[in-house]
Parts: C-alpha cells; structure tokens; sequence
C-alpha cells in the first residue's frame, strides 16, 4: 500500500515502520552513501540517481541491494514513483529532480532531517548543537566539539564537516552530543530539528545562486535557531543573527546568548581587557563575569585574530551551555590547533609570509583573512556564485600592495578593481593548464611582495572551475610556494627575486 505524505511525515525514530517505504536517494557521494546504507539497514526499498559515481561506492551500493541509476534521471525517478525523496546537499531547489518530486508532491528531505528522525539508534540518544553562518563553521565546530571532549563528554563533530551525520548517529555507543556543522543546503531541507543549543555566526550573501536570492539565503540561515531548547547564541557586531533570533519559534525557556569581541553584557560572552569572560553561564551573571582564557594566549595557538577571538567566543558560549567548566575550556583552547587551509602559514622568509587561506569561499570570509594583515599580495578569484564582490574590493584597497587574478570569473573582479583601485597592479592568470595555475600565481606575487607583505591565498570564491576543491587549490598553493623556495635554495628562480612582472593583466 502507497504512504501518503502525511504517513511519511509521521515517521520518527528507529523502529518506526520504514520497511518497504519507495526511497530515491538523489546523489553518490559521502552523503548520499550514508543515506543509502542507513535506509537499506531499515528496509526500505531504493534507488540511488546520480549523475555519475565512484567505481568503488557504486560496487558497494550493489553489495547492499540497492538499484543505481546513471541516466534517464527524470524517467528513473517518475517510473520508480517515490514515497520520499532524500537529497544530497548539492542539489538545489531548482533542480529537474528536486522540483519534479515537490511538484508530485514527494517529501523531500535532506540527510540530517533523516538523522534526527533517526537519532534513538542507540541507547545513548545524543543531544545536537546546531551550528551554521556565512563563516567560521567548521573552526567553531571543532573548538567546540574539543571543549566538551576536554569536559568529559562524548562528542563528534560531523555534519557538512567529519563524518556525515547518519553515521555518527548509527554509533553502536553513542554520543552525548553531536557538534553538527549545517551548510545552507542542509538546512534548507530541514524541517524537525530541535538542538539543544544553535548558533548562526554571521550572515553575509552567498549561494545566492543556489538558493535563488539573498532573503532566501537568510531564511535558511535563520532556521538553525528553530524550536531551540536551552541557548540560542548570535553575534552581538552582526544584527541579522540577532533578528533571526528574535524571530524564530524556540521551546519555552530557551535563552538569547550573545557573543562579541566588546564588553559582555548579562547574557553574553565577550572580552574585558583583552580576558575571554562568561556572563551567561554564571549565577550572578549581573555582577560578575567568569574568566575563560586571554586573547595573549589564543594568539600562541593561532587563534588570536579578530575573527577567530569571534570564533572562540561562540564555541565557548556552546560549550558553557552543555556544563563545560571554563577550566576545561581553556585547557581545550591551549590544545587545539588550527585546522588546514585556514589563515595557514606556508612559509614566513626575508619579511614575505605565505599563507594559505583557501578556505575563505566567499566574500566574507575573505575579508575575515585580510584584516588580518596590513599589506597584501592578494590571491583572489574562482566561481563567484553570483555574490556581488564590489564591496569587498573598495573595503580593502588600502591594505593591497597588488592583486593576482585566478578562476573563471575574473571579469567582475577586474572591473570591481578598475573602478575602486585603478592604479593597484592587477595581474592575471589565464592558462588552460590547471596544473599551471598557482606556479604562475606565485611567479607574480614574487616579482611584486616586498618585505613586511603577506601573500595570501584567499579566494573569495568557490574552486571547482579550476581545482577539484578548495583544499586541492590550497595545496596547490602550498606547493608551488615550496617549491619555489627549493628552486630558490638550489640557485634558480625562488621566492625573493624581486624582478618586476609583466604588464599587469599578463601571466
């Protein structure tokens, strides 16, 4: 017998009745996968569509029993008639697929909709800590996710980074908490979360592209802070957070905390001379503050920039919201270590400092990175997914020493810079050759950087144009800096030769 959507909405826990339930799962990758094998094991009956799919998870969606279709997607899908539609994040609402199943009237959720549904897997039913904003996501997500480790807690950082969400959930052991990092795209298609504790760092446009507009953009953002139950935590220098708060439906009793780098106010946690304090999770929050760490000794562990003192700050507040000590928080923080391809520093030589920030895939968290210098070779370009950058331009002209210009979208930056920075060196880099691409980067910035710059690496934009993700664009980086500082030793072409470039645009 056919479910009806309102039969599918009503499925929730592990032992509801999943058996036989038509499934398309839309995607082949880590998520998509996930999905695949968490549904099978319930016994539901599946179809995998994907345009394309690794040798190796396609051999194994075959030793699962599940059916894998790689063309005909839209015939596949109407012909297999689904009772619910599971996608993976990369598939936008526009999608032939995704709107053919709304439009039919197919329940479409995403995986970690399915999670939650399924989070009584084990005996141990974790609670979850939502986390989302334009930028910082993952940084907090692992500051976070190591504080309640150091508190004593049972914790995993997955989501849209770790492991994906259905598997932590499967854990035969369990989990005290679930540090779960949402993209846009995830929580676009999530409908029944109720975290223990939310955070939207910041909201700055971006996927406009996918999500259609920036209110759209907004929306899903501010859907991290529904039916909250203990702390919903925004940015005290960002007052769209704050309204997203004010407008979400949250559990009765569930309390506002704010973070920011100014002084804290009751119910909120912030600095007081250059000191990280509580005044949210205190007793006597009206009158006295509770010291965390000092931004002295963030700085020794990398943390000490504007945006990752921010970064900090949230986590903490999380961390304090599920009983963490600010003993056991500061002693995470002296621990921790900043993840790959975040304001990473490649090579610091003859006053010219490289650094990696590959991560920074849109405006936004490209500013984060550059106000952390105060005079930049900046490596900038990619997709731009539809993100306006003339702001971004104007905002900084004044920290550029030059600019090297990569990806696809170049044009917008071009003209962005012609009109807020006509006389800075703008250079391009314009090969077919991938493989070429950051050698010539590094050429330009060579012949330009001068002691006391740092040519830094951050994008402002996606890589797929050009790399397989940002963390191959990183390492290629990173590479051809080396590799120019070993050519450099040897007595060749290296990273001081300071021979002015080619005309400006060449390369």
């Amino acid at each position: 017998m056919s479910r009806t959507a309102d039969d599918v909405a009503g499925l929730t826990g592990w032992n509801a009745d999943w058996a036989g339930l038509r499934v398309a799962v839309l995607g082949l990758g880590m998520t998509g996968f996930s999905v695949a094998d968490t549904l099978a094991e319930l016994g539901a009956e599946l179809v995998v569509l994907a345009d394309r799919a690794d040798g190796e998870i396609a051999d194994l969606l075959d030793v699962i029993g599940v059916r894998l279709a790689v063309a005909e997607l839209e015939t596949e899908l109407e012909a297999f008639a689904p009772e619910l539609v599971v996608v993976s994040p990369g598939f936008a609402p526009s999608h032939p697929l995704v709107a053919w199943s709304t439009g039919a009237g197919v329940p479409v959720w995403g995986d970690v909709e399915l999670a939650w549904r399924l989070r009584d897997r084990s005996g141990r039913v974790a609670e979850w800590i939502a986390i989302t904003g334009t930028n910082g996501k993952t940084t907090t997500t692992q500051l976070t996710t190591a504080m309640l480790v150091a508190g004593g807690k049972r914790a995993i950082a997955c989501g849209n980074v770790g492991v994906p969400v259905l598997d932590a959930v499967r854990d035969p052991i369990g989990f005290d908490a679930l540090v779960v990092e949402l993209s846009s795209f995830q929580l676009h298609y999530l409908q029944s979360m109720s975290a223990w504790s939310s955070v939207c760092l910041n909201v700055a446009d971006d996927h406009l592209d996918w999500h259609g507009s920036a209110a759209a953009y907004r929306v899903a953002k501010g859907s991290v802070y529904e039916r909250t139950r203990v702390a919903c935590v925004y940015n005290l220098e960002d007052d769209t957070t704050r309204e997203l708060v004010e407008e979400a439906e949250v559990v009765e009793g569930c309390r506002a905390i704010g973070f920011g780098r100014g002084l804290p106010g009751p119910s909120d946690v912030g600095l007081v001379d250059e000191i990280v304090v509580d005044r949210a999770f205190l007793a006597d929050r009206w009158r006295s503050a509770t010291e965390i760490t000092t931004v002295h000794e963030l700085e020794t562990v990398g943390l000490g920039s504007p945006h990752m003192i921010a970064n900090v700050l949230a986590a903490s507040a999380l961390a304090r919201s599920f009983d963490v000590s600010p003993a056991d928080i500061r002693a995470a923080l002296r621990a921790f270590r900043m993840d790959h391809h975040r304001t990473e520093t490649i090579l610091d030589r003859d006053g010219i400092r490289w650094v990696n920030d590959s991560k920074a895939t849109n405006p936004h968290a490209a500013q984060a990175a550059l106000e952390s210098f105060d005079s930049v070779v900046w490596v900038v370009g990619g997709l731009l997914k539809g993100v306006d950058v003339t702001e971004l331009v104007s905002a900084n002209r004044a920290r550029l020493r030059a600019v090297v210009l990569i990806g696809a979208d170049r044009s917008a930056l071009r003209e962005a810079f012609l009109r807020h920075a006509p006389s800075l060196p703008v250079f391009e880099v314009d090969t077919a050759d991938t493989k070429e691409v950051m050698p010539t980067v590094v050429r330009l910035a060579v012949a330009v950087a001068q002691p006391g710059d740092t040519v830094l690496l951050a994008p402002a934009a996606a890589s797929m144009d050009q790399f397989t993700d940002y963390a191959d664009r990183g390492n290629r980086f990173a590479d051809a800096v080396r590799e120019a500082d070993t050519a450099r030793d040897a007595g060749g072409e290296g990273t001081n030769d300071h021979e002015p470039p080619a005309t400006p645009g060449e390369g």
